[in-house]
């Protein structure tokens, strides 16, 4: 996952500069948004290094005060390590969140991708952001 989401958090962390996405023809009582999938890996070179605790914590710490509903669930990632030439498997998380499309909150998705960066040790945290029709 460190180098493997690189290209696709690349162009996920570039769509945090974008304008609001357009308005979707969403059937009533669903409204236009935005819908957030951020992926984080838990390895930390070859073994797992971010445990459920560890997660726990950096989602209450990082996620939650900026939005305050979300869904996680576990994942498996792959992608081809391209310094050492092979597939490299490992656990994530998938964290889903739903905002009205708005600067601020799309600079908060790149704030937490690289808050989890920092902390464990992460070379890239894939975020895509895609227009969505919500109801709750």
């Amino acid at each position: 996952m460190r180098a493997g989401w690189i290209a696709l958090a690349a162009g996920g962390l570039a769509l945090a500069g974008c304008q609001s996405l357009p308005a979707t023809g969403c059937l009533p009582p669903a409204q236009p948004m935005a819908a957030a999938e951020l992926v984080f890996g838990r390895n930390i070179g070859d073994r797992l290094g971010v445990s459920e605790a560890d997660f726990a914590r950096f989602a209450g710490a990082q996620i939650a005060p900026r939005f305050p509903g979300f869904t996680v669930l576990d994942s498996v990632g792959q992608w081809r390590d391209p310094a050492r030439g092979r597939l490299v498997r490992e656990p994530g998380k998938l964290v889903m969140i739903a905002f009205p499309d708005r600067p601020e909150a799309r600079a908060a998705l790149a704030d937490i991708a690289e808050a989890y960066k920092r902390q464990f040790l992460q070379q890239s945290v894939l975020v895509a952001v895609r227009p969505a029709c919500v109801s709750f």
